[in-house]
C-alpha cells in the first residue's frame, strides 16, 4: 500500500512539473500570443492581477532591469518611467529601473538613451532627423535617440516587445535604425513663433548662446520634423500684424490689421478651437504672453481691436464657459534654473487636461518674445526665447511620440526685424518691424506631407488643419483651399 502511495506522488509532481515549465533562453517565439493564465476562482475578495507569461528572446520579462542615461535633461529617465509603467500596466510585472551612475548590473538590461554601459558605445549607428537606433545583443538590448527622440523609441520598444500580456517577442541580434510610429491623427498642436522668420530658426548656426539654458541651444528643432514648406503671410492692409495674422492661422479668413477672430466687415468667425468644440473635441491656448495679447486672442475670443482688452477677456470667459476652452498664459521665464522646469509643468498640465477627453484635442501654443525682442533688434534675447521656444517644442515632440496619433505644425504669424546676415556674414537686424517675408512651416504626424516643399496663405495652414478634424468648408476658401483638395 506504501508502494503505490509513493507512486502516486511521484506521479503527481512528475504531472505538476511539466505541466508549470516555462520556455527556458533558448526557447524560439513564433511572435504570437501565448495562452493566458486562469484567473483564479472570486472568493469574494479583490485578486492582485496574475503576472504574465511575457518574453523577450526568450527570457522572462521579470529578469530585466532597467538602466537610464542621467545626463540628456531626463529625456531617457521619462523615457525608462515610460518603459517601466508600460510593462507594468500591460503584464502586471514591476522592472526595476535605475540610473546608469548605480553601479548595480543586472543580468539583463534594457539600456534607454547614451549610457556608459559597453553596449552603448557599440551602439553607434548614424541617424538623421527623428531616426532612432536599437541593439540587441543576447543579455542586453539598447535604444538610443537625441534628446526628446528617444521617447519615439522608447514607444516602438513597448509596441514591438510588449504589445499585450502573455506574449512572446523576437528582436533580431545586432542594430537597426527605426522612425517614430505615426498613427490616424486625432489631436491637433499648432506651435507659434511670433515674428520667428526663417533667419531666426537659424540664430543657432550664427549665434553662440552666452548662457546656459540647458536643453535647445544647439539647433532648431524644427528641423528635426520630416516636412518643411513656406507660409505667404500678407493681410488685407499689407503687412500684417499679430491680430490678422493670428485670425488667418485661426479662423482661416486674410482680415484687417488690429481684428481678433473678426473678417473685414467685423463679423465673428469660427476659429479652430470652436471648431474643435463641434467636434467633440477639447480645445487649448497657451502662450507665454498675457491671455489678451493678439495671437492668443485670435484662438480664443473675438473682438474689433486687440487694444480691447475688455472686450477681449470678456470674450474669452464665454469661450471657457461655452466650450471648456483651456487658457493657459504669461509663463514668461528666462533664468537657467526655471525656464525649463516651468515650461515642461504647463505643458505637461494642459495636456494632462486635454487628454482627457477622449476625441482628442486642438492646442495653439505661442512663444510670444521673438517678436518683442527682435522689434528691439536685440539679438541675445531673442536668441534666449527661440531657445525657449525649442524646449517647449521638445515637451511637445515628446507627447507627440508616445501619443503618435497626434499632428504638430510649427509656424509663425509674420517675420519681424528683416533678419539675415550682413556682406561679412554677421547676423543682423535691418528693420525694426514686421515684414512681408515668407515664414517657415514645419510638420510631424498623419498628414504632414502635405506641407512639404509647399508655399502656401498662411489661411490654407487652417483650412487644412479643418479638413483634418473632418470640416472642408472652413473659413475663406474663395481662393485657397486646403491642401487636401
Amino acid at each position: 500500500m506504501k508502494k503505490l502511495l509513493c507512486l502516486f506522488l511521484i506521479f503527481s509532481l512528475l504531472f505538476s512539473f511539466f505541466s508549470c515549465k516555462k520556455p527556458d533562453d533558448n526557447t524560439p517565439s513564433d511572435g504570437g500570443e501565448q495562452n493566458v493564465p486562469e484567473t483564479p476562482e472570486d472568493d469574494g475578495g479583490e485578486e492582485e492581477a496574475p503576472i504574465s507569461e511575457s518574453y523577450i528572446n526568450g527570457v522572462h520579462l521579470n529578469s530585466f532591469t532597467i538602466v537610464y542615461s542621467d545626463e540628456d535633461y531626463e529625456y531617457s529617465k521619462r523615457a525608462a518611467e515610460y518603459i517601466k509603467s508600460q510593462i507594468l500596466a500591460r503584464t502586471n510585472i514591476d522592472i526595476q529601473i535605475i540610473e546608469d551612475s548605480d553601479q548595480t548590473s543586472g543580468e539583463y538590461e534594457i539600456v534607454v538613451g547614451n549610457t556608459e554601459r559597453e553596449i552603448s558605445a557599440r551602439l553607434d549607428e548614424e541617424t538623421e532627423g527623428l531616426e532612432f537606433s536599437i541593439l540587441t545583443e543576447e543579455k542586453q538590448i539598447a535604444i538610443e535617440g537625441d534628446y526628446f527622440i528617444i521617447a519615439a523609441a522608447a514607444y516602438y520598444f513597448v509596441e514591438s516587445c510588449v504589445p499585450a500580456a502573455d506574449y512572446s517577442a523576437t528582436l533580431p541580434l545586432g542594430s537597426s535604425v527605426h522612425q517614430p510610429i505615426v498613427k490616424e491623427a486625432k489631436n491637433y498642436i499648432i506651435l507659434i513663433g511670433d515674428g520667428m522668420g526663417v533667419y531666426h530658426t537659424r540664430m543657432f548656426d550664427y549665434m553662440e548662446n552666452n548662457v546656459e539654458f540647458g536643453d535647445g541651444e544647439d539647433v532648431f528643432y524644427g528641423y528635426y520634423l520630416p516636412y518643411f514648406g513656406y507660409s505667404r503671410t500678407a493681410s488685407l492692409d499689407g503687412i500684417t500684424d499679430s491680430a490678422a495674422g493670428g485670425t488667418a492661422l485661426a479662423c482661416g479668413i486674410k482680415t484687417n490689421n488690429e481684428n481678433i477672430g473678426r473678417d473685414k466687415d467685423l463679423n465673428d468667425v469660427k476659429s479652430l478651437s470652436e471648431l474643435a468644440f463641434e467636434k467633440g473635441m477639447a480645445a487649448g491656448v497657451m502662450s507665454t504672453e498675457v491671455q489678451t495679447g493678439a495671437t492668443p486672442a485670435t484662438f480664443s475670443s473675438h473682438a474689433d481691436s486687440r487694444d480691447s482688452s475688455n472686450e477681449i477677456f470678456e470674450s474669452q470667459m464665454h469661450s471657457q464657459e461655452t466650450y471648456g476652452t483651456i487658457i493657459d498664459c504669461g509663463f514668461d521665464y528666462y533664468t537657467e534654473r526655471y525656464m525649463e522646469k516651468v515650461i515642461e509643468k504647463h505643458i505637461t498640465d494642459t495636456l494632462g487636461k486635454l487628454s482627457e477627453n477622449e476625441n482628442g484635442f486642438f492646442l495653439m501654443y505661442e512663444e510670444a518674445h521673438i517678436d518683442k525682442h527682435s522689434h528691439n533688434n536685440d539679438l541675445d534675447k531673442a536668441m534666449s526665447v527661440m531657445v525657449r521656444f525649442n524646449q517647449a517644442i521638445a515637451r511637445f515632440m515628446e507627447f507627440a511620440f508616445y501619443n503618435p496619433d497626434t499632428f504638430i505644425l510649427i509656424t509663425a504669424d509674420h517675420e519681424t526685424g528683416d533678419l539675415y546676415p550682413d556682406e561679412n556674414g554677421n547676423l543682423q537686424y535691418h528693420d525694426d518691424y514686421h515684414t512681408l517675408a515668407n515664414v517657415p512651416i514645419f510638420a510631424y504626424g498623419d498628414g504632414a506631407e502635405l506641407f512639404d516643399g509647399v508655399e502656401i496663405e498662411n489661411i490654407q495652414i487652417a483650412h487644412t488643419i479643418a479638413s483634418f478634424m473632418g470640416e472642408d468648408n472652413f473659413g475663406d476658401q474663395s481662393q485657397f483651399g486646403s491642401l487636401t483638395e
